[in-house]
């Protein structure tokens, strides 16, 4: 059984390392992420979303802090078991030229078959699943290439979901999607979290449509740090105008929307 907090940011100042020394982008950061939630991480351009997002996923060291995962450092964990407990979707365009939706899902199982391993009928099994759940039974044998926006995300979270793991990060699900498409994903998602009790945290700049979904809205702001609650304490608090509010656009706390002021 998994503790509440699934994982917890402990004094985290996350960046990169070069031939220069170090560069932080956002520094001390304190958290946890629940099971169940659907989490979203908000900031305007150049807060440092996307290099939080990979330090949390392992794929970036912080420069400082330690961040745990079920109470273990997730780099006392062995690649291979990281891969069993963290999902990530990137944003990245797909170069998988000659697979199908079938092929990039079974892909989800290679932690457990290795990447050139054959799957067995339980592992079979799951990828049916995960392609049910998101709704994309009727294009598993369509070339990856052929697929829209939206159904390369689904097909994507349904990797994800197929690798079995209790976390899974998303960085910016929605990008390059219509507004119907974009609330689509975003209701998946939460309903992954609340029905499959995963950590579900993204990393998305659709403001308003977080603030409708979310379980809890991370802001982040390299001058103004991390903030963190509902978005319903949030907005009431005056936490969104205070990251978000630009001359001649002003958040309306009670409404919930940004309004334009001219």
């Amino acid at each position: 059984m998994m503790n509440n907090d699934t994982i917890k940011i402990e004094r985290v100042t996350t960046g990169y390392r070069n031939s220069h020394g170090c560069i932080a982008v956002t520094k001390n950061l304190e958290a946890d992420l629940l099971c169940g939630e659907l989490t979203c991480l908000l900031g305007p351009n150049g807060a440092g979303k996307t290099t939080l997002l990979k330090t949390l996923s392992g794929f970036l060291p912080p420069l400082e802090g330690n961040i745990y995962l079920n109470g273990v450092n997730i780099y006392d964990y062995k690649e291979s078991e990281r891969a069993r407990l963290i999902g990530v979707v990137l944003t990245d365009r797909l170069s998988l030229t000659n697979m199908t939706v079938e092929q990039l899902v079974e892909l989800g199982r290679s932690p457990y078959t290795g990447f050139f391993g054959r799957p067995s009928s339980s592992d079979r099994s799951i990828v049916d699943e995960a392609i049910e759940l998101v709704g994309i039974a009727d294009l598993r044998q369509r070339s990856v290439v052929t697929l829209s926006d939206g159904e390369r995300q689904k097909a994507l979270i349904a990797k994800a979901l197929a690798q079995e793991t209790p976390v899974i990060f998303l960085d910016e699900p929605t990008a390059f999607l219509d507004y119907p498409s974009k609330a689509e994903i975003m209701l998946l998602l939460r309903g992954l979290a609340a029905d499959k009790g995963k950590t579900v945290f993204i990393s998305t700049h659709d403001l308003e449509l977080a603030l409708q979904i979310a379980d809890k809205i991370w802001l982040l702001d390299k001058n103004k740090g991390l903030s963190i609650g509902s978005p319903s304490f949030l907005a009431k608090e005056g936490e969104i105008g205070r990251y978000f509010d630009r001359d001649g656009l002003k958040f309306d706390k009670e409404a919930g929307v940004f309004r334009i002021i001219v």
